[in-house]
């Protein structure tokens, strides 16, 4: 099973951006798509956005769309989340993991090797 390692959380003021990093450990990391979910105090994990293997489609959450931008260096086996125009309603622990089964892209349960996740926190 692949191991995924989430860094670049972080404080940081509203307005400002953060750039989040997810390393597999394995090079089947570009087979699948990925995505990115996060987790607020005392709430369900919500799905932020995916990117296809190929990079060719990305899905955001509406809640995000047009502030963050998810990527991937499948050569790095590497994918990011830029986070723009932080607002404090963002912070959370992020978290990525790989889509390991069809159906919804915002399901959490079709995704499985979960990182350990990263805390962003979004001051006002």
């Amino acid at each position: 099973q692949v191991q995924l390692v989430e860094s670049g959380g972080g404080l940081v003021q509203a307005g400002g951006s953060l750039k989040l990093s997810c390393t597999a450990s394995e090079r089947t990391f570009s087979s699948g798509a990925m995505g990115w979910f996060r987790q607020l105090p005392r709430k369900e994990r919500e799905f932020v956005a995916l990117i296809s293997a190929s990079a060719r489609t990305t899905y955001y959450a509406d809640s995000v769309k047009g502030r963050f931008t998810i990527s991937r260096d499948n050569a790095k086996n590497t994918v990011y989340l830029l986070m723009n125009s932080l607002k404090p309603e963002d912070t959370a622990v992020y978290y990525c993991a790989a889509k390991i089964r069809g159906g919804s892209n915002t399901d959490i349960n079709n995704f499985g090797s979960w990182g350990q996740g990263t805390q962003v926190t979004v001051s006002s």
